[in-house]
């Protein structure tokens, strides 16, 4: 990858050499003639230093180095200064910038210096991936469970994080989205750059614009400042557009823009500022559908269906319960021996959780912190805890007098009679999965039916 330097100084002659010489030594070099100029050029591109004269008209070399590392904090900055100015470079070193060269100097002084720059800029960008890669694991702690469904989840973000190409999750509330776009972004060559996540749902739709594409001062009433949008925000990094179905659709026109173009407009600037940005968008409902109601735009469904990838539900990975079981328990519990009584872990396990892995861990703390012993039982379960019903097996047909667990048990085997003892159908026939069907045989210590031949299916 080139190095690309910003040269901003008023003296064209002295610009016009430096820019050779470092043209030669194999640098990608841009110029500007003043502060204001050079600033405006940052705005646009993205640049790993910035070599400044001190004394220009306008904005100068001081006020610039300011502006720039609020615009670009990882840029370095040099600063060239005449002997009159030391004390003012000097100062600016202690507001960030590498270094100074007081005129007149010699090229190897040069040279010198912007390589020493460099290397630092570049052990200060590892030395940031790596805290945010150790944070990026911290944050995925939740990430954790063996089930088939899970493992392949995880495969297949493993695939997809290297490249750059737009990523759509899709799944119920709370089975972990966030976290899997935390993932894809810290697994890729991305990771040293912003993670950046908007909720379109969480947002007014007033607002909504402003939040994403940011605003210059006075487009409307309260843009008291200009502020970078989100799109701005995550440049270098990824986005996360969560709920992005929730968007209007002359949103919806301006995201297809930035996917294709990449590039943005703030509210109220008619200046198209570029962005460097890996999008990943979120749903929990069904995009189809939508487009097929005119309610989402069907090229920006394309545009963001390059690689879906669905989160399977917490019903459909019952098995990981124990083990996220756990890890709550370790993480809430402040260090006490906290354990989880064999019915509990049953009801617990059968429970349909529509509310998913957040259910799940909102539960844990709430046992936790009203328990009445280190060993959870059923009576730790909230009093409304299931109140849409413990069971996912529809009751039907007549069951007299039965109790619960004995109906349950009549549903399974009339629904394995009926299809020949072959699980899967008979668990598509009962709604619910395969594995918690095979469960529930082992639980109510079904078999198989004398004179039948059981079908794995």
């Amino acid at each position: 990858m080139n190095i690309r330097i910003l040269l901003a100084d008023d003296d064209e002659s002295l610009r016009r050499v430096l820019q050779f010489k470092l043209r030669q030594q194999g640098y990608e070099i841009d110029i500007a003639e003043d502060g204001n100029r050079a600033f405006q050029q940052l705005q646009k591109n993205k640049y790993d230093l910035l070599l400044s004269d001190v004394r220009m008209p306008g904005l100068d070399g001081i006020q610039l180095l300011e502006k720039t590392k609020q615009a670009q904090p990882e840029i370095e900055v040099i600063l060239i200064t005449a002997h009159a100015t030391i004390p003012a470079a000097v100062e600016a070193v202690k507001m960030g910038a590498f270094d100074f060269l007081t005129k007149p100097f010699e090229d190897d002084q040069l040279f010198i210096t912007i390589e020493k720059a460099l290397k630092f800029r570049k052990l200060e960008i590892e030395n940031r991936l790596l805290k945010e890669q150790l944070n990026g694991a911290d944050r995925h702690k939740n990430l954790i469970g063996t089930s088939k469904p899970f493992k392949d989840l995880l495969a297949l973000v493993d695939k997809v994080a290297p490249s750059d190409a737009t990523v759509l999750l899709s799944g119920e509330s709370g089975t972990g989205k966030e976290m899997i776009a935390h993932a894809i972004h810290y697994k890729s060559p991305r990771a040293g750059g912003p993670f950046v996540a908007v909720n379109c749902a969480a947002i007014p739709r007033e607002l909504i614009e402003s939040e994403l594409f940011g605003h210059v001062k006075g487009a409307f009433t309260g843009a008291i400042k200009d502020k970078r949008g989100k799109f701005e925000l995550a440049g270098g990094g990824t986005l996360l557009m969560d709920e992005v179905s929730e968007l209007g659709i002359d949103l919806q026109a301006k995201l297809l823009r930035v996917i294709q173009e990449r590039v943005i407009e703030p509210v109220g600037s008619e200046k198209a500022i570029e962005v460097d940005i890996r999008f990943i968008a979120a749903t929990n409902v069904d995009l189809k559908q939508r487009v097929s109601e005119g309610k989402f735009r069907e090229d920006l469904f394309y545009r963001l269906n390059i690689i879906p990838i669905r989160l399977p539900s917490l019903r459909e990975r019952s098995e990981d319960i124990p083990v996220l079981l756990r890890e709550f328990l370790n993480r809430l519990s402040s260090g006490q021996n906290i354990e989880i009584d064999n019915h509990l872990m049953d009801r617990l396990r059968e429970y349909s959780w529509p509310g998913n892995i957040r259910e799940l861990e909102n539960l844990v703390e709430r046992m936790v912190i009203l328990k009445k012993s280190n060993l959870l039982t059923l009576e730790d379960l909230p009093p409304d805890f299931g109140s849409a019903g413990p069971s996912q097996i529809p009751v039907s047909g007549r069951t007299g007098d039965l109790t619960f667990h004995e109906a349950e048990k009549k549903l399974i085997i009339d629904a394995l009679d009926k299809f020949g003892w072959n699980k899967s159908r008979a668990a598509e026939h009962l709604q619910i999965p395969r594995h918690i069907l095979i469960y529930r045989m082992k639980r109510y210590g079904i078999f198989g039916k004398k004179g039948a031949t059981p079908q794995e299916g």
